[in-house]
């Protein structure tokens, strides 16, 4: 019992502590501790502990039997479950493909399309190249940016890169919708409810999140599927004793590989949550050292021999300093009178001094890191954080606040933004290209305000609430921690290490950052059920 009230004492506290910083940066733009904030956070302290504690008690009496359908449709379905979930799907899918032929390009993508053709853009100036006629950087994904351009040339060989973008569109649909089936057929392995697993392809069907990013190119969407992908063959190598043969070891080995290609943080969520499984007891960790070696020679090779043979060059440091860029900007707009003229000198080597108050925006750092100094030498960056850490000393507050108007939609339900993808980018049309939309203007207001409405429809519309999703994946952990579940959060560390991502991200409540928990949210609860529901001891364990 002290257990049980321990654990919710402390999900009791953070969430309330959350929902006060959310409130109060929504409302006041700050940290704002006054008599509402004061009430907000007794009222929600109450409430969840008056939720937490019954909730607890209900999912100890969970159990998962053997359903035996005498239903023959159901029977069908669940025999032929695949195919048919990836039918059904793809036609709910159908209005949403015709809307937006041939994609939903947004600016990323479109920059990514003038980089493979050589165009000189924005990211030719993040960094010093390492030729000056390889446009190409590794800011986005080498291995999508080569993807998606490949198809646009494809597109333009056939008469129109319209033609190539919208066969992208297809492969990505193939793909997630072929990921959502998988997670299904895979539940249904688990003997998960008939109930639940129809609710989730009502879900993958209807919920516009999944066929608007479907037509949207964007790094994210593959990626995500590949992450969801990944937690399901860490469920497997932990619940199967000798899982991991020699096939299943190259599976693993292409499927790591292809999160490491797809996004460049994939390869922490690796690092991060791969070794875990060498601390269950009857895994053969030999097998996962190999894996996990595989992966760090790959990314050495990848990042040290094969990007510099070809003179592609790499990201800039601007993309891991997010949290310190924001501070200072929130510093010199708060405190710019106590600011020395030798402080202005070294701030203004790295980021633009002038205008950095002018270019602060609290909840997105691009408009600060874009000024980056990509001519910075090592010396400027070891000043700036000389003055950083001085800077931190004299005023504490101003750089927490910082940070937490920065992330805090991540962890409170009441912050949407940065959702859907609706309108496409003009990039490409002042380069020349004729990418554009067809004439279904009309439909696609609509379904775009139906997609947009959608986050507010009761129950299901918190499917796609970022902060509803962290709470509920913060939760399962902590229930898994109660019940000494240890080894099964294991498959939830991606999804915890993607949220660390998002935290590190230079935007509050970017959904698409978001994206591989959103996608892994009924996978990751059709897991917990089956782990809190196991009957019988298990033999493998931490």
């Amino acid at each position: 019992m002290m257990r049980k009230s321990k654990i919710i004492i402390i999900l009791d506290t953070l969430f309330s502590l959350f929902m006060v910083i959310g409130f109060s940066f929504k409302e006041y733009g700050k940290l704002n501790i006054n008599n509402k904030t004061i009430l907000l956070y007794i009222v929600c302290i109450l409430l969840f502990w008056c939720l937490l504690k019954p909730i607890f008690d209900i999912l100890e009496d969970i159990k998962i039997k053997q359903s035996h359908s005498k239903k023959l449709l159901i029977d069908y379905f669940l025999k032929h479950i695949f195919p048919i979930s990836m039918i059904v799907i793809i036609s709910g899918w159908v209005i949403y493909i015709i809307a937006y032929y041939p994609t939903i390009l947004s600016n990323d993508p479109s920059y990514q399309i003038l980089q493979f053709f050589g165009i000189d853009n924005k990211y030719s100036y993040y960094r010093i190249l390492l030729d000056k006629d390889t446009i190409i950087t590794n800011h986005h994904p080498v291995f999508h940016t080569l993807l998606l351009g490949s198809f646009s040339k494809l597109g333009i060989i056939l008469g129109d890169i319209n033609k190539g973008l919208f066969m992208y569109s297809l492969m990505q649909i193939i793909i997630l919708s072929a990921t959502l089936s998988y997670t299904l057929y895979f539940m249904k392995t688990q003997n998960l409810n008939i109930i639940y697993i129809l609710l989730c392809l009502i879900i993958y069907t209807i919920v516009p999140v999944f066929p608007m990013y479907a037509m949207s190119p964007v790094k994210d969407v593959i990626y995500s599927c590949l992450i969801v992908l990944y937690i399901i063959f860490l469920y497997n190598i932990i619940r199967k004793v000798k899982y991991l043969n020699n096939v299943r070891i190259i599976k693993l080995m292409i499927l790591i590989i292809l999160i490491i290609l797809f996004r460049n943080n994939g390869f922490y969520v690796i690092l991060l949550s791969l070794p875990l499984l060498l601390f269950i007891k009857c895994i053969d960790s030999k097998k996962i050292i190999m894996v996990f070696m595989g992966t760090i020679i790959s990314f050495f090779l990848y990042n040290n021999l094969f990007l510099p043979y070809f003179k592609i060059t790499p990201s800039s440091m601007r993309e891991v300093l997010s949290i310190p860029l924001q501070q200072t900007a929130r510093y010199v707009l708060e405190y710019g009178d106590e600011v020395t003229l030798e402080e202005k000198r070294i701030i203004d080597r790295v980021l633009g001094y002038e205008t950095l108050k002018q270019r602060y925006n609290p909840e997105k750092a691009d408009p600060v890191k874009n000024e980056f100094n990509y001519m910075a030498t090592s010396k400027d960056i070891k000043n700036y954080f000389i003055i950083w850490f001085k800077q931190f000393c004299k005023h504490p507050k101003v750089y927490f606040e910082a940070t937490l108007n920065n992330i805090y939609g991540y962890f409170y339900p009441f912050d949407v933004k940065w959702y859907l993808y609706y309108k496409y980018s003009p990039i490409l049309k002042k380069y020349g290209f004729n990418y554009k939309y067809n004439n279904l203007n009309n439909l696609r207001d609509e379904l775009f305000k139906i997609g947009n409405q959608f986050r507010y429809v009761p129950i299901l519309g918190l499917f796609v609430n970022i902060g509803f999703n962290t709470w509920m994946i913060l939760f399962m952990g902590a229930y898994l921690i109660y019940k000494k579940k240890y080894k099964y959060l294991i498959c939830f560390a991606p999804s915890f290490i993607t949220l660390l991502v998002c935290v590190a991200s230079p935007v509050n409540t970017y959904f698409r950052y978001a994206l591989p928990n959103i996608f892994a949210l009924p996978t990751l609860i059709a897991i917990f059920v089956r782990t809190i529901s196991l009957e019988k001891k298990e033999t493998c364990s931490f």
